[in-house]
């Protein structure tokens, strides 16, 4: 099978990072879709709700009221998943019956006061002061000798969980290392034991010499659908530098993140001309204090939508029980997600 033949034959596609297949069937994208169907009625969104949690001066759902605040506001998780104070324990019954305690803390950032805006909406001065305050809490978590990993999080749109419309995300900081990090972890330390350069420094050499699956790039990050995307219309932000965490970026590579993730989320709004749902996360080194040069900054996008804002891709059947599916094709996806205008369709004329 060559290149040109994954356009329109069924096909595996390995992933070096966790190790696992997909199945690619693009001949499928042909069959009618008579499946769930939701109307996205377009709402008006104030810039301040005073029954919003997360609005500046409200009082959130535990009773605590929020600061007048300006720019970024972050708390502890009034109803977190994870907590510092757990009593430690395990159990294990002939290896069957295993349990072990977990702490952690769980915080929440708020990327700014204004209710009506999201990533897509926001400027880049304002995005950087994101990154700035993800910056800041991944330095004091991972300073935390409890902590062993910090996972930065953006659940958006309620498709994926998210309760409050509010620009916000998440901040789950764990004493043991969580699955996907610890399958990329053993995936980039078995590369570099091969090569001596980092898993992701070598495959954004290849996307960047083929171009196919290329959305997006300055400087110092690129935004691409990865060569075995699952979701339709799933990205990957790899950092140019191999840094292994947002800490050791430099003021430059901190606005040049802040600036790929607007153009990122605009072209999602523009994908299908709505709020577009997506949950976002980087991917870091483990916080024990230990050295991982391996490691590689980098976050995925994975969004639900997969043919217009009303068709949604779920994990059922097949793919629940045997193997992940996926009719577009991530270079085809990347060709519609590169094309898109750079101005959010909000603000277009004419």
């Amino acid at each position: 099978m060559n290149f040109a033949e994954l356009t329109s034959e069924s096909h595996r596609r390995f992933n070096p990072l966790t190790g696992e297949w997909i199945l690619v069937s693009p001949h499928r994208t042909e069959r009618p879709w008579q499946g769930q169907v939701e109307s996205s009625p377009a709402e008006v969104v104030p810039s301040y709700d005073p029954n919003c949690y997360l609005c500046p001066g409200n009082a959130r759902a535990g009773g605590t009221r929020n600061p007048p605040y300006t720019g970024t506001f972050v708390f502890d998780n009034d109803f977190a998943a994870l907590k510092l104070a757990t009593c430690a324990g395990e159990i294990d019954e002939g290896g069957l019956l295993v349990a072990k305690s977990e702490g952690g803390r769980c915080r929440v950032v708020c990327f700014s006061p204004r209710h009506d805006l999201t990533m897509a909406r926001m400027s880049v001065p304002e995005l950087r002061r994101v990154v700035d305050t993800w910056v800041s809490e991944f330095s004091a978590l991972a300073g935390d000798p409890r902590v062993r990993s910090v996972e930065i999080f953006e659940n958006r749109g309620a498709i994926m969980g998210c309760s409050n419309p509010h620009p916000h995300g998440q901040i789950w900081a764990n004493e043991t290392l969580p699955n996907e990090p610890q399958r990329e972890l053993i995936a980039f330390r078995n590369y570099r034991k091969r090569r001596g350069t980092t898993l992701l420094e070598d495959y954004l050499a290849l996307e960047l010499k083929k171009e196919a699956r290329l959305v997006c790039s300055n400087d110092h990050f690129v935004l691409l659908v990865p060569f075995w995307a699952v979701w339709p219309f799933e990205t990957m932000l790899i950092s140019r530098r191999a840094v292994s965490a947002l800490d050791e970026l430099n003021d430059d590579e901190r606005t040049a993140l802040a600036e790929i993730l607007g153009r990122a989320t605009i072209r999602y709004d523009n994908l299908f001309r709505t709020s577009f749902p997506y949950t976002m996360g980087f991917h870091q080194r483990p916080t024990d204090g230990g050295d991982y040069p391996e490691f590689h900054l980098h976050a995925h996008f994975y969004p639900p939508l997969l043919r217009s804002a009303t068709i949604k891709k779920f994990m059922v059947g097949y793919e629940m029980l045997a193997m992940p599916q996926r009719d577009i094709t991530a270079e085809t996806a990347a060709h519609w997600l590169r094309d898109l205008p750079a101005k959010h369709y909000s603000d277009q004329r004419g």
